[in-house]
C-alpha cells in the first residue's frame, strides 16, 4: 500500500467520522443550554450547512471528474 492509497481510505474513513462526532457536539450543545425543538432545528441548520456544503463540493468534484 502507497501513501496515495492510504489517504483515500484514511479521508473515506475520517471525514464521515468527523462529520459525525460533530452532529453529536451540535446535538449536545443544543441539549445543555435547554435550546428547545426550535432552538435544536436552528443550530442544526445553521453549522450544518458548513458540512453540507463541504458534501456537496466532494459530489461535485467527484462527478466532474469522470
Amino acid at each position: 500500500m502507497n501513501a496515495a492509497e492510504f489517504e483515500n481510505i484514511a479521508m473515506a474513513i475520517g471525514i464521515p467520522l468527523l462529520i459525525g462526532f460533530m452532529l453529536f457536539i451540535i446535538y449536545d450543545l443544543g441539549k445543555r443550554s435547554n435550546a428547545g425543538k426550535w432552538g435544536m432545528f436552528v443550530l442544526f441548520f445553521a453549522l450544518g450547512l458548513g458540512m453540507l456544503g463541504f458534501i456537496v463540493k466532494t459530489v461535485l468534484v467527484e462527478f466532474m471528474d469522470l
